[in-house]
């Protein structure tokens, strides 16, 4: 479902999106909704920010004592 909404937009940023959706063939709203979806799409979700967050403050980590044999692991799982 669609729902119509308004906002607003810097003069020349608004030519360009124009510029850019005419040139990729889709009407202005399309193009907008494209670009919107792959920001969203690139965000990470709640799993994964905590990961990068543990990560960043060595929290939860496991030492890895033998690389090839972790790499075997997730090989055979797949």
């Amino acid at each position: 479902m669609k729902i119509q909404t308004t906002f607003q937009l810097d003069a020349a940023l608004l030519k360009q999106l124009k510029k850019k959706a005419k040139a990729e063939k889709r009407s202005l709203d399309s193009y907008i909704e494209f670009l919107l979806l792959q920001v969203i799409e690139d965000m990470p979700n709640q799993d994964t920010q905590q990961a990068i967050y543990e990560a960043e403050y060595s929290i939860n980590l496991t030492e890895i004592d033998d690389l090839e044999a972790l790499k075997k692991s997730l090989l055979s799982d797949v």
